[in-house]
């Protein structure tokens, strides 16, 4: 039997749906070890609802994994004296992780164990009971189920290559050898699958896609202020489909011009291009959130303030995972990274590889002392004996009383990942003025369309016609927003930090895929400074990997990344780098 599922499976499948269904207050003190897995559980209005937070507590439970799994493989981390040996067999790239904590997928089959049973249960309470359904409400829970296990589905295969895929709920034991059951998928059917659900549904859930949005603040709380009402906090934790399909996208076009078919990977950037300036144009354009999810003059001063408030930043957040301590709600953040007793300080930021990215005029041009606005968030106490990853446990007055506090939140989209999925796409399609704009000094009225006299030429509904290569961006990007000036336009992801613009390189042509290429490595590197310590690093690089491998991978783009960590030893960690950038996990079905 399947070794992941067996372990899931033993541990899971006689334990009968408990706390997590029995009130919404229970998503407040999680049961992480319960599963959707009784045949009936879903009885009444109430359990419909409650059993979906069950879904999000297994959520929880989990969404710290990719962190330490990632990372500890990738650019930053590296052990500390008191690390354990799980951690260093990652950090060295073991081909033999059997029996290793983190290495086990286990946490995110229970999630999608969850959503499989939750579906199931929903079809049939449904059936039964229809003078109980709110149909825009349970069309919308089925659909937000759908996109937790979409994220569940894409975030194994991005770690291990590979995906054990099925549907059926989890009530007994089954023959894991059944093929009409238990598919063994690539990364790239893993892809083509989640793209399809998410567009279209299929019976699991009732054909059901991934598009439509349930308010919990909006059904359970609107009489509250939405910042008095703790019920905001759901909406931000289900994934969002724009993100999801944007970077299913952008996956399935690195490997469709992988293998050759540059033309059909251009219609799935673009896709991937469309979906980021439709979300990203909506918060933009919004006169009364001024500047949510810009890079502006006011990020730096503001930029430490995405990790160290008890909730996520609202000019930043698309899609978190929140704890509350006092609350049994808890990861393992804190305690894998604060350096302050009763943590346990198991990984830090490699120093040499802060000061060798941050502040080393080559990797990163024109440093200033603005951009330890992000070293400082990634490395604290960085001339100490105790570096730390300060993401997690602030510097300075904002920081956490209490060390043990792991309630931390995660994000699983940030804003500004969603300026990188769109600069990624633009590079894809050759846009790469607009790609470089975004990337550097930012989108401005230059880019738009001028009278004469140089006034702006305006639709009848006050947006700027842009020039050619900047289509889908608004004026209100730029100081000439549509509802008058605009106090922070845009200034670009480095241009944020006063720093000088990367090379991008402009010419198409016969140099077309040349210089896709070298800006592909030039995003990536900024991608390095900016998300470092959050799990989504190295997924880029492999994804990177995939678009320039001929077919396959070229793993010389991690390895070239990530062997200098290791220092004495980075020429002899590079072929043991290349040859696992995923995870070894035995997924086979014996």
């Amino acid at each position: 039997m399947n070794k992941i599922m067996n372990n899931v499976l033993k541990s899971l499948w006689v334990m009968a749906l408990a706390g997590c269904l029995t009130a919404c207050g229970d998503f407040f003190d999680p049961k992480t070890d319960d599963v959707l897995s009784s045949d009936d559980y879903i009885s009444s209005q109430t359990e419909v609802y409650t059993g979906y937070i069950g879904i999000i507590t297994k959520l929880q439970a989990v969404a710290d994994k990719s962190i330490y799994l990632t990372d500890t493989r990738g650019e930053l981390l590296e052990p500390t004296e008191s690390s354990s040996p799980e951690l260093i067999a990652l950090y060295n790239y073991n081909s033999d992780l059997s029996g290793n904590s983190y290495a086990d997928p286990a946490g995110w089959y229970e999630v999608i164990i969850a959503c499989n049973d939750y579906l199931d249960n929903m079809r049939t309470f449904r059936r039964e009971k229809p003078e109980l359904v709110n149909d825009d409400r349970f069309d919308a829970l089925e659909s937000s189920t759908l996109r937790v296990k979409v994220w569940a589905y894409l975030t194994i295969a991005e770690i291990y290559g590979q995906a054990v895929w099925f549907d059926d709920p989890m009530v007994q034991i089954q023959d894991l050898t059944d093929a009409s059951k238990f598919q063994l998928m690539t990364i790239d059917q893993v892809v083509d699958k989640c793209i399809d659900l998410l567009d279209n549904g299929d019976a699991s859930t009732d054909n059901i896609n991934g598009k439509l949005v349930f308010s919990w603040y909006e059904w359970l709380d609107p009489e509250t202020a939405m910042a008095d009402s703790e019920y905001r906090y759901w909406d931000y934790m289900t994934p969002p489909y724009e993100g999801l399909m944007a970077k299913l996208c952008l996956w399935k076009g690195a490997s469709l011009q992988s293998q050759g078919s540059y033309n059909t990977a251009k219609t799935y950037y673009q896709t991937c291009a469309d979906l980021m300036l439709d979300a990203l144009n909506e918060v933009i354009s919004n006169q009364e959130l001024n500047y949510y999810w810009l890079f502006t003059a006011a990020t730096p001063g503001n930029y430490s303030r995405i990790w160290d408030n008890p909730e996520p930043y609202a000019r930043e957040v698309v899609c978190a995972v929140i704890y509350d301590y006092t609350r049994n709600q808890t990861n393992r953040l804190l305690y894998h990274f604060s350096n302050e007793y009763p943590n346990k300080y198991l990984l830090r930021p490699c120093v040499d590889m802060v000061l060798n990215r941050y502040e080393n005029n080559d990797f990163n041009p024109g440093y200033t002392t603005s951009e330890e606005k992000r070293s400082g968030t990634v490395c604290g106490n960085r001339y100490g004996d105790k570096p730390y990853l300060a993401k997690y446990r602030p510097n300075g007055s904002s920081r956490r009383v209490n060390a043990f506090q792991d309630d931390v939140h995660i994000y699983l989209f940030r804003a500004t990942e969603y300026h990188y999925f769109l600069i990624e796409a633009l590079n894809g399609l050759g846009r790469f003025e607009a790609a470089s704009a975004l990337l550097n000094g930012g989108i401005s009225t230059a880019h738009f369309e001028t009278n004469t006299d140089g006034s702006m030429i305006k639709d009848d509904n006050g947006y700027g016609t842009p020039i050619a290569g900047f289509e889908g961006f608004t004026n209100d990007w730029t100081s000439n927003a549509s509802w008058g000036s605009r106090k922070y336009p845009h200034v670009g992801l480095r241009g944020a930090f006063s720093l000088k613009a990367r090379e991008f390189k402009t010419e198409t042509g016969a140099s077309l895929m040349t210089n896709m290429k070298y800006n592909d490595m030039q995003v990536l590197d900024e991608a390095m400074l900016e998300f470092a310590g959050e799990g989504k690093v190295y997924p880029m690089m492999v994804r990177m990997a995939r678009r320039w491998g001929n077919g396959s991978y070229d793993a010389t783009i991690v390895s070239s990344r990530v062997a200098p960590k290791y220092g004495d030893k980075a020429e002899s960690m590079k072929p043991k780098i290349e040859a696992a950038i995923f995870v070894p996990w035995d997924l086979k079905l014996e």
